[in-house]
């Protein structure tokens, strides 16, 4: 695809809500926007199922929701039926997973992972390891360069006969960088191990396929590419060779076979829904289905398509305009390599963040200590917006206008 035409139109613009169109927003891999449909889906549930339906909404409407949704996530990553499920929150269903998956180990006992994993993968992780027992062992992979080869060379460097569990990111929260799934996934395997990916940074944006790679287990977000909301509920998807023989961590009573028998002991439910703990959180589950439909309908393999146009759109204008005034790309420029956003490096990094959306309406976010990140989302970034970025960070700092704001990052971006 030419970067000189690539990303012109997003047909898909016009179902989200846009109230400024003057503002790039280039926020999307943190959170997405809000799809016109989830308004008024949120309204139907809100005043026809919950205000009208009350308690009967459940049997006419809410008990599939969890296991529907997740199939249809199950096609965006390659699951399939029946192995995906949306419930709980990223880190608790990583938690859930891993610990199951560690009830296998046998006499193994590391964890591995990646010491730039996102931190709260890095947190459960440790956790798992003081409960258990374990290893864990972080291992400096150079994500910064695209070299699958490079890698691969770190990850067999300690993976061996003593490896319980691999638990990576496939696409990294800083850099951008993607991991080749499948030969990664085989890398564990042959090494004796399952592996465990968090999606949050590649669904929706990325191809997937977890069957064709024979991954274990999957979890990830449903906020970021898949525009389900703020804290929307994430996702978790297992094998079904794995499904019968884990167990859930946390039995509470919508993952169990009979719910609405009260039993006093807990029985597992024989599929996926094993993973749910306690009761659905309809509204917010309610509003993850438009945007996962939206993606659906577009299309992962033609929105990775548009997105890399954009993508290469942008390293073009580093290398003209922006390389030259110090700023340095991170983000790998290899396709299989990179995930949907691009990150630069920069000793102002924080107060460019700022200039750049209070003073050229340009929304990326900022991630300590000198990164900047524009998420491309190819269900509505325009290349119209790309072009507002790059001119934004060149007059910022070749106009130093940066320098109004302080130093000290402070709140969210």
């Amino acid at each position: 695809m030419n970067a000189h035409t690539a990303g012109e139109n997003a047909p898909f613009r016009d179902r989200f809500v846009i109230d400024n169109p003057r503002l790039a927003y280039l926020d999307g891999n943190s959170l997405g926007r809000l799809p016109r449909a989830t308004a008024e889906r949120m309204a139907r549930v809100v005043a026809e199922e919950w205000g009208q339906g009350l308690i009967g909404s459940w049997n006419q409407a809410w008990l599939p929701l969890a296991r529907r949704i997740g199939d249809k996530i199950g096609q965006l990553i390659g699951a399939a039926p029946g192995e995906t499920l949306v419930c709980d929150s990223t880190s608790i269903n990583l938690y859930k997973a891993a610990w199951a998956l560690l009830q296998h180990r046998g006499t193994r006992w590391r964890i591995v992972t990646d010491a730039t994993n996102f931190p709260t993968d890095l947190y459960v992780l440790e956790s798992l390891r003081q409960q258990l027992g374990a290893d864990l062992q972080l291992v400096p992979v150079p994500l910064d360069q695209g070299n699958h080869a490079a890698v691969h060379a770190a990850l067999s460097a300690v993976l061996d006969a003593s490896t319980a569990l691999v638990c990576l990111s496939h696409v990294n929260y800083k850099t951008g960088y993607a991991f080749d799934l499948d030969t990664v996934t085989r890398m564990a395997h042959e090494a004796g191990a399952p592996i465990l990916w968090d999606l949050s940074h590649s669904v929706g944006a990325v191809p997937l396929d977890l069957t064709r790679a024979a991954a274990d287990a999957a979890v990830g977000c449903t906020y970021k590419y898949l525009n389900g909301g703020p804290g929307a509920p994430a996702f978790i998807s297992i094998r079904q060779a794995w499904l019968e023989k884990l167990r859930n961590p946390i039995p509470g009573w919508f993952g169990a076979a009979r719910p609405f028998d009260f039993g006093p002991d807990y029985e597992p439910h024989a599929g996926i829904e094993r993973f749910a703990v306690g009761t659905p959180p309809i509204l917010s589950l309610a509003a993850v289905e438009c945007g996962v439909d939206l993606t659906c309908e577009a299309g992962v393999s033609e929105l990775r398509q548009r997105g890399w146009g954009l993508m290469q759109r942008f390293f073009q204008g580093y290398d003209e305009r922006l390389r030259p005034l110090g700023f340095e790309l991170v983000t790998p420029r290899e396709c299989e390599a990179a995930g949907s956003h691009v990150s630069l490096r920069h000793p102002a990094a924080w107060q460019i963040t700022q200039d750049l959306i209070q003073g050229y309406q340009v929304v990326p976010d900022y991630r300590r200590p000198d990164i900047i990140r524009f998420g491309i989302t190819p269900l509505y970034t325009l290349a119209s917006e790309i072009e507002q970025a790059i001119g934004g960070l060149e007059s910022s700092v070749s106009l130093g206008t940066y320098r109004s704001y302080p130093e000290q990052p402070r709140g969210v971006t």
